[in-house]
């Protein structure tokens, strides 16, 4: 877990793509929001474990949008199934090659799952490489909103 100092972060690329239900999403859409990027794959078990976590902590912080990026899933049938099976309420970007994640320069997601915390500024502000629990991630929400 990395957490990056309010004077140290840096802009966070705009990613876009479909949702795992073809409409068109982007993070653009969600100005001076605080965001949260959880990269997984339908095929990880530790992202199955750690689903309930995420469904618990977007319950959790109600005024912070979470956005999936589904990765190395060939066809999004899966990555559908998975969304159903653990109830995911928030919207899931359709990443198969893994394209959109190249573009974070500053602390890239390098590892399935990843968490990423964007600041209500677009900054990058966290990275969680592995499985997260929701304690841990609603924990560091409150320091980087406390940090703004």
């Amino acid at each position: 877990m990395t957490i990056v100092p309010a004077e140290q972060r840096r802009s966070a690329p705009e990613l876009a793509g479909e949702t795992l239900d073809g409409a068109p999403l982007t993070t653009a859409d969600f100005p001076g929001q605080l965001l949260v990027l959880n990269v997984w794959g339908s095929w990880c078990a530790p992202c199955r474990s750690e689903a309930p976590a995420l469904v618990e902590a977007a319950a959790q912080l109600p005024g912070v949008q979470f956005i999936g990026i589904n990765t190395r899933d060939l066809n999004p049938a899966p990555a559908q199934a998975f969304v159903r099976a653990f109830d995911i309420p928030y919207p899931n970007i359709y990443d198969p090659d893994g394209a959109l994640l190249l573009e974070f320069g500053q602390l890239p997601p390098k590892a399935i799952p990843s968490t990423l915390v964007i600041d209500s500024e677009g900054r990058v502000a966290a990275r969680i490489l592995g499985e997260t629990t929701a304690s841990t991630l609603v924990g560091i929400i409150e320091d980087v909103t406390a940090a703004e």
